[in-house]
């Protein structure tokens, strides 16, 4: 898995969400609930996590499909 240097420093950041990844087995990327492509090309994808309380998790991709920009879990979201 790919990740941007945005999405690197991000999760480094002590006010940042470093669970987001690190804890989790696997991210949504290959079995997301719902994907949709913005029009800058990035691809949004939603998963639920078991592991987080069911919560939604929204992944950012570049438009190569496999690098991670953004993550962050969706409290708006619904399936």
């Amino acid at each position: 898995m790919k990740f941007t240097r945005y999405f690197e420093t991000m999760r480094r950041r002590p006010i940042a969400r470093p669970f987001v990844m690190n804890g989790l087995r696997a991210p949504p990327v290959h079995a997301p609930i719902r994907e949709t492509v913005q029009e800058d090309g990035r691809v949004r994808r939603w998963c639920q996590v078991p592991e987080m309380e069911n919560r939604f998790l929204r992944v950012i991709l570049l438009p190569d499909g496999e690098t991670i920009h953004n993550a962050f879990f969706d409290r708006g979201f619904a399936p």
